[in-house]
């Protein structure tokens, strides 16, 4: 298993539209496809406008299948049209359970 962390820090004040947006459409579309939702949040400490959600996989393949399969989708495509002009940079990082993580 492998899980994608990504971080999307939005324009100052933008925040709760985005993860406005991300409740009412695009949570859905992405389970639809991703499957996996581990969990979505925002931060108080750091780098403040952030908004990270975390996704469980089978394998890097199996991630690259499911996320081709949602970008074909044109529900996705118009949702991405509403999010993106709020983000402001995004990061993805892949991370690989040790053999003693709960979360395998």
């Amino acid at each position: 298993m492998i899980v994608e962390e990504r971080d999307y820090h939005v324009y100052t004040g933008k925040l709760n539209e985005l993860v406005g947006l991300y409740e009412s459409e695009g949570v859905a579309l992405q389970e639809r496809y991703l499957g996996r939702l581990v969990g979505a949040f925002t931060t108080e400490v750091g780098r403040p406008s952030t908004y990270t959600h975390i996704w469980a996989y089978e394998d890097f393949e199996d991630r690259i299948r499911r996320r081709k399969e949602l970008n074909a989708d044109e529900a996705w495509v118009a949702f991405l049209g509403k999010v993106q002009p709020l983000i402001h940079t995004q990061e993805n990082r892949i991370l690989i359970p040790t053999s003693f993580s709960p979360l395998k």
